[in-house]
């Protein structure tokens, strides 16, 4: 009962010490204000109210699009690894929030030495032996002025961005792979229209060389169509090369080989990629961008390092202290074994370190501040991608219409010239400008069409992953 005593007292001085330590020395956290107005000059403020849409499904409705994404999600090797440096970062929280709590060690010790009888006052030489078995803490600091679990707090913190990061990487994979294969189906339907230009120029220049053998059309007329010809074949393998490549960027995305059952889309007409975008939207959607969450969580973390550098300023007090028995042989040990502890405090007061303290402080609140300034240029940087994206928006409808009207009279053109030229009421001049003219618009239509769908994915992926204002995120547990 008098070796359990003492021990006990170190208990339930362990256990005031942190009943003391319920709160650090970190400034109080105020998030800074957005350094940006509260809506959009081209979305307008909040409009309606907007159904929850919480997961990428809802945006990309095609099932070939979706089914493509999952795989990325699933096989992606650069988003493996950055999910691996997640799992790194909850590790690294872990360790250091144990330092909060003893850690309570078993040891076993044995000691043999053999003493000269001059030196152990014996007749002869003398053989000592010691068995030694307990448990205990060694070293560990009572966190009165909360320097550890500042610390603590500032690896939470660096975890929740790790997550965010995550976040945003799983966000430009899903965008990334919707805009190549949606780059894959543009280029597959100007490849279509390539072939069929090749194929009407080069009908068009058999009936010239039949016309310059009948000796109605000239050498002049043969060799022009012959060029424009030429032109439409080069057309053709240079589309059907980036037809490859996007397929083989796509492969790389996904991390495997396309599915062979995949369908394959050869127009943007024939899927409706993403969900409709509300009209009205509100600046403070931004605050749910991954990239956005990061750098919060970071100028959180830099603020309680503030409380951990104000901690050195003030006396560290640890404790090493241990309980067991003690035998001269191993087998005694449990049985006829003494029992012994030890209860060793400390103390260290900060006296003269050369400014390392000062220092330390003033680094801590150096990064404090760089962290402000990053968090207030990511949400900057974040209304501006917005910003752009909705002044574009804005028009694409109308550049749409008026493409597809030059396209439109574009082909009526060419239709009347080529009629023209076969009656011999017109000159094959006309013909080569009018097929030049069709081809260009039908090229800037399919572009502009990329062009729409690109619009509402940037927003998407600008907006961190959609634009509804109700959606929100649950934070993990690091320690699970």
């Amino acid at each position: 009962m008098n070796l359990i005593s003492p021990f006990m007292r170190a208990t339930a001085l362990v256990s005031l010490c942190f009943a003391l330590a319920s709160c650090t020395m970190a400034p109080i956290y105020e998030r800074p204000a957005l350094p940006t107005p509260s809506s959009y000059a081209d979305g307008g403020a909040m409009g309606g109210s907007y159904s929850p849409l919480p997961q990428w499904q809802t945006f990309f409705t095609d099932p070939g699009l979706q089914r493509l994404i999952g795989l990325a999600l699933e096989n992606n090797r650069s988003l493996r690894s950055i999910l691996e440096n997640v799992d790194k970062v909850r590790a690294q929280y872990r360790i250091q929030r144990a330092d909060i709590l003893p850690t309570i060690n078993a040891q076993g010790q044995s000691s043999n030495q053999s003493m000269p009888s001059d030196i152990s006052g014996l007749p002869q030489r003398a053989v000592v032996r010691q068995q030694q078995l307990g448990v205990g803490v060694t070293n560990f600091e009572f966190d009165l002025w909360g320097r550890i679990r500042s610390l603590s707090e500032s690896a939470l913190e660096n975890y929740y961005s790790a997550e965010d990061d995550a976040a945003s990487a799983r966000l430009a994979l899903i965008s990334e792979t919707a805009a190549v294969y949606m780059q894959l189906i543009a280029d597959r339907e100007l490849l279509d229209v390539t072939r069929n230009t090749y194929k009407n120029r080069k009908g068009q220049y058999d009936l010239v060389r039949n016309k310059f053998t009948s000796g109605v059309a000239s050498q002049l007329e043969v060799s022009q169509a012959q060029s424009i010809m030429e032109e439409a074949r080069s057309n053709v393998a240079r589309y059907s090369t980036r037809v490859g490549q996007d397929e083989n960027m796509l492969s790389l995305l996904l991390g495997c080989p396309l599915p062979k059952d995949l369908p394959e889309v050869r127009r943007l007409s024939k899927i409706k990629l993403l969900a409709d975008v509300p009209s009205g939207l509100p600046s403070s959607l931004l605050e749910r961008r991954p990239d956005v969450q990061a750098a919060e969580h970071r100028l959180k973390a830099a603020n309680a390092n503030i409380g951990a550098a104000r901690a050195n300023f003030f006396p560290a007090i640890r404790l090493t202290s241990a309980l067991g028995t003690i035998s001269p042989d191993a087998s005694d040990l449990f049985s006829g074994g003494a029992g012994f502890w030890n209860f060793l405090p400390s103390v260290t007061l900060p006296i003269f370190d050369t400014g390392r303290n000062i220092a330390q402080l003033e680094m801590s609140e150096a990064d404090r501040n760089i962290a402000v300034a990053d968090y207030e240029k990511t949400i900057q940087t974040a209304f501006r991608e917005v910003a752009d994206t909705l002044v574009q928006r804005r028009y694409i409808g109308e550049l749409l219409d008026a493409e597809k009207s030059l396209l439109n009279s574009t082909t009526t053109t060419f239709n009347l010239a080529s009629t023209r030229y076969d009656v011999g009421v017109d000159s094959y001049l006309n013909v080569l400008d009018a097929q030049r003219s069709l081809y260009t618009a039908q090229q800037s239509y399919i572009a502009t069409r990329l062009l729409r769908e690109n619009n509402a994915l940037t927003l998407f992926k600008a907006l961190g992953g959609g634009w509804n204002a109700l959606a929100a995120a649950t934070t993990p547990d690091p320690v699970q």
